[in-house]
């Protein structure tokens, strides 16, 4: 993967401790916006911190991630989870709830982490793949009901 400026910027600036660093990190974002790449997903991922100072900025992040085709969003997290975790655990509980939330990418998340955990087994991710099944069971019975 060649090196991306804009993304090298979101991670100088991530911290966002000064009007300059959020400016520069909006401008950055904007600029990825305007180009979506799949490959860039990852490090994007990683960018998250939950250091950082003005967290409304950073959901700027989220909503790009979000914009992205839910299959190559949902690989590129559950890839970088692990990472994730360590430096980003407020913002990495953010994004799976948001995922629960959602139908479709909660299925297909479910269906990425038991593909992934029959190749390699893993904690985190069966314990990711129970939650998701968790809520679309509970949702599923909840329309079962509603009939």
């Amino acid at each position: 993967m060649k090196e991306n400026i804009w993304i090298n910027i979101l991670e100088t600036n991530k911290l966002m401790r000064s009007p300059d660093e959020v400016t520069a990190f909006e401008n950055a974002l904007a600029s990825l916006a305007d180009r979506p790449q799949n490959e860039d997903l990852p490090d994007l991922h990683l960018i998250l911190d939950d250091r950082c100072e003005q967290p409304e900025v950073m959901f700027g992040l989220i909503h790009f991630l979000e914009s992205f085709d839910v299959s190559a969003q949902m690989q590129a997290f559950v890839t970088v989870v692990p990472q994730l975790m360590l430096v980003a655990s407020e913002w990495t509980r953010i994004l799976h709830s948001r995922i629960l939330n959602d139908d479709d990418a909660c299925r297909l998340y479910r269906d990425i982490l038991h593909s992934l955990n029959s190749e390699e087994p893993n904690f985190v991710r069966q314990l990711l793949e129970e939650s998701a099944s968790y809520y679309l069971n509970k949702r599923e019975a909840k329309l079962e009901l509603a009939r």
